[in-house]
């Protein structure tokens, strides 16, 4: 033990103690499965981080909560499977690698497919390292021997599984639709990868002339409001409301759009709005996807007038080349110069922008692959109402899911890119036919595979399972699925939770989890976004080389509240690193006074002392409350019952009660005592475990202890005969005592080197017992000179005295006290019970309190009431006193 005494600093230095431990735990072995076939399972899948580039503070966070939930199962016994991975974030990726090649005068067309798609995977293994080299930092207790990646070849397969069997049952179709496009990475995106911005721009009022000589409202043309006079290239009608009185003669005429003259019909359609500016419209149909409709329904022609790179094109006319927004000021002067443009009026409008390129998205004509949504969508929401429904925290979100499921559209999951799952389909060079397998045709070379890869989302849907090595029939997968708990932001139910679920339920006929914890994000102090162009960005890593792993990691568990985002800031991390430092120096305090004591053994129950019962009775309740909490993913209350405990139970009385016994000539009497506070420390880091790993294997290793790591331990569980709510009582009467007197002694600038006299007048017969059985306490603590205990003591003259629960305290303080500021103190605290009461009263009087509230709760503000009454009459007597003496 003196050597281990000699290694604890005195000041808690996170470097020193995180260095080596991640390998040893690696060289342990102590993440893996146990492999007892007895034991429960218990599976979690790391949610897997994109290959784009480094954890951010919201991964350190996502990750935290799942290691916490693993360590904590892997403690109590479960065979624990945390299975990490990462994500090849199709155009994510593709658009980082391309925008560095852009640096260096590249295009991926100069390079070509295969010797682009080789950069990407250098781009991939060197951002892999790094956030491996994440994940150790934060000591995330993972299963690396079962590592995947998306485009892996195990999940490959799951992936041409999926896609050839949804195809063969028709939800897997090929059309030509209007789709959101992104111009800069050419290539579509679904809806929930569109961000909708504020952007200026105008209504552009145009005038489109009757082919005939016709007039309406005495002109021979009509009014046409476009935003986007760079579509109307494409125009093939124009539409009225059919119940649009005021259009009805006009109907079936035919107008020319302007610039290009080209003649379109006047048609009337149920889309138009009557009611929104002249409720007449141009109809776009490869422009606009309500357009899209409009001309399937009257067999419009569509004109496609841009490029894959929003440029025009051979349908702009003169107009080819352009960019779109250069097409779009050309277009207006020219409308302006031909007299056909009748005003512009400014505007703020809502406009997507794709969320990988931040460029203005496209709605563009194309022919993409899509999954039928609807028969999946019922399928999981008809699943919310079984036993085997996916149990949303908090439970509000379930709403969402079911209603974003409700409502949803086909999902194009085909892309334009390079990097990601090349679509197994071939269309033959001859006849056209189109073929959909797990590989290519035979004669491949009569064939060509369709270029485009599939969303990102189509592979990292099927993660729970694919992971585990389905399709095949594997152990992993027999044991370990569904897995127990997903935890994620509550910003991505829609792109990635909502298909997990459909997913898993279509193929493995299971839920992919039982539990989902969504979280929320982490912002500023300020509660702002982070971003780079605030400038308001956290590095995770750098706080951990300023504070240490584990004060990030109880920051990040104690200040949040599922569903709820998180506010970051220095001061938090300061807090959290003298909590530790605080853990510390208990930790360092205990050791040091543990001198002849190999292995903790509680003493006979018959041997405790009122402290011990105390505080053995405080560590139960603690167990138990952070596990009820634990087991709800209610973090941060579990957090703070453990900070209570360990701050104020522990360390603030329980070990300086403590020094009176290790002080002492009763060697029976030291030994119990420190074998409590081994016991009682012991425990402490077990339930913190989880929590802050390093600084707890490096204390417990510290301790006499059996077993080879504290990350395989046993967690704390209830032990009944430890619940002593009496001891507890009579302990708390004691804290009450010495705190009253501190709190006098402060006011009254009392050192607390010296003595006072103290009188304690009190009725309650067992309190007096309680006081004058541990007067070596009370003496300690007070630092008392003479001490007297009776219900008969009459208030000196000229004393400070404070109230507690059956009570009241005496401190002749003379020299010191000025009758008028007492008056004003005692005035202050008749105050404060009289708001208490007056609170008590009102919860009582409402009757669906009373009515709905379990009884203990009811009981137990019915007890405060009353504590508070007769708290409130002994300080309106004491105030009374005053009055007399002044």
């Amino acid at each position: 033990m003196s050597d281990k005494k000699q290694e604890m600093s005195t000041k808690y230095d996170p470097t020193a103690v995180e260095k080596g431990r991640y390998n040893e735990w690696l060289d342990e072995g102590v993440f893996s499965p146990s492999g007892d076939k007895k034991a429960k399972p218990f599976s979690i899948v790391l949610p897997p981080p994109n290959v784009t580039g480094k954890l951010h503070l919201g991964h350190a966070w996502d990750t935290t909560l799942q290691d916490m939930i693993i360590r904590r199962k892997r403690m109590q016994g479960y065979d624990t499977l945390w299975l990490p991975g990462m994500d090849h974030a199709g155009i994510a990726t593709q658009a980082k690698v391309e925008a560095k090649l852009r640096k260096q005068g590249i295009s991926r067309y100069d390079l070509g497919r295969e010797k682009f798609v080789e950069k990407v995977w250098e781009w991939k293994d060197d951002f892999a390292r790094t956030i491996k080299e994440q994940w150790a930092k934060l000591g995330l207790s993972l299963d690396y021997s079962r590592e995947r990646f998306t485009l892996d070849k195990g999940l490959s397969k799951a992936v041409r599984k999926v896609f050839v069997s949804l195809y063969n049952k028709g939800l897997i179709y090929r059309g030509e639709y209007i789709i959101n496009w992104d111009p800069q990475a050419r290539t579509a995106l679904s809806d929930i990868e569109v961000i909708h911005k504020d952007d200026k721009g105008a209504f552009y009022h145009v005038k489109y002339p009757f082919t005939d000589g016709s007039t309406f409202n005495g002109k021979d043309y009509i009014e046409i409001a476009t935003t986007r006079p760079e579509t109307m290239m494409g125009d093939t009608a124009v539409a009225v409301n059919p119940s649009d009185k005021r259009y009805k003669d006009i109907v079936g005429k035919k107008v020319l759009v302007p610039l290009i003259n080209r003649e379109v019909p006047i048609i009337a359609d149920q889309y138009v709005d009557p009611d929104f500016g002249t409720g007449m419209v141009k109809i776009t149909p490869a422009h606009d996807p309500n357009d899209f409709k409009v001309g399937n329904r009257h067999d419009l022609k569509r004109i496609n007038t841009m490029n894959e790179d929003a440029t025009m094109n051979e349908n702009a006319g003169k107009y080819k080349g352009m960019d779109r927004f250069e097409a779009r000021k050309a277009m207006v002067k020219d409308l302006e110069d031909e007299g056909l443009m009748l005003s512009i009026d400014p505007i703020v409008h809502s406009v997507g922008h794709s969320e990988r390129t931040g460029v203005q998205v496209e709605a563009r004509l194309s022919t993409q692959w899509f999954v039928k949504m609807k028969p999946l969508a019922e399928q999981a929401i008809k699943n919310q109402d079984t036993n085997d429904k996916v149990n949303f925290f908090p439970d509000r979100f379930e709403g969402t899911f079911e209603q974003w499921m409700g409502n949803v559209h086909d999902w194009v999951i085909s892309r334009q890119l390079w990097w990601g799952h090349q679509i197994p389909a071939w269309y033959n060079k001859k006849t056209g036919e189109t073929y959909v397998g797990m590989e290519a045709p035979k004669d491949a070379e009569n064939w060509e595979q369709d270029p485009d890869v599939l969303d990102t989302w189509f592979s990292s849907a099927l993660w729970p399972f694919s992971t585990m090595g389905w399709p095949d029939d594997t152990e992993d997968m027999k044991r370990y699925f569904p897995t127990d708990t997903l935890v994620t932001g509550y910003d991505i139910i829609f792109f990635w939770v909502s298909r997990m679920i459909f997913q898993s339920l279509e193929f493995t006929k299971e839920r992919p989890f039982k539990d989902v914890l969504l979280h929320g994000l982490i912002r500023d102090s300020q509660g702002r976004k982070m971003s780079k162009s605030l400038g308001n960005g956290i590095d995770p890593m750098d706080v951990i080389d300023k504070y240490g792993a584990d004060a990030l990691r109880w920051f990040l568990s104690i200040g949040g509240t599922p569903g709820q985002d998180l506010k970051f800031s220095y001061d938090k991390m300061d807090s959290a690193w003298n909590f530790i430092n605080k853990i510390w120096n208990a930790s360092r305090y205990v050791i040091m006074n543990l001198d002849g004591i190999d292995k903790p053994q509680l003493p006979d129950q018959s041997e405790w002392q009122l402290s011990d019962k105390w505080i053995l009775s405080r560590l139960n309740s603690t167990i138990n409350r952070v596990s009820e909490l634990f087991e709800k993913y209610n973090f941060g209350e579990a957090d703070r019952y453990l900070y209570d405990f360990i701050w104020n139970d522990f360390c603030d009385w329980y070990i300086e009660m403590s020094k009176e016994a290790l002080n002492s000539d009763d060697e029976k009497l030291k030994k119990n005592t420190q074998n409590i506070l081994a016991y009682v420390l012991d425990q402490t880091l077990r339930l913190l475990q989880p929590i802050m790993p390093f600084v707890t294997e490096y204390i417990w290793q510290m301790m006499p202890h059996e077993g080879k790591s504290l990350v395989t331990a046993a967690y704390p569980v209830d032990h009944k005969e430890f619940d002593d709510p009496t001891s507890e009582h009579q302990m708390q009467s004691l804290i009450d005592l010495i705190t009253a007197v501190r709190n006098i002694r402060n006011e009254a600038n009392a050192p607390l080197s010296s003595p006072i006299d103290m009188l304690i007048q009190t009725d309650n017969d067992t309190l007096k017992d309680i006081f004058e059985s541990n007067r070596e306490y009370i003496d300690r603590f007070c630092h008392t000179q003479e001490l007297k205990i009776g219900k008969d003591i009459e208030a000196p003259k000229l004393s400070m005295s404070a109230v507690i629960t059956d009570a009241t305290i005496y401190v002749p303080l003379a020299e010191l006290v000025d009758l008028k500021d007492e008056q004003a103190r005692v005035q202050k605290d008749v105050d404060k019970f009289e708001s208490e009461v007056a609170r008590s009263d009102k919860k009582l009087a409402n009757k669906r309190f009373v009515d709905n509230a379990p009884e203990a709760v009811v009981e137990e503000e019915k007890t405060k009431q009353a504590d508070y009454q007769s708290k409130l009459d002994a300080a309106k007597e004491r105030l009374q006193q005053i009055s007399s003496e002044m």
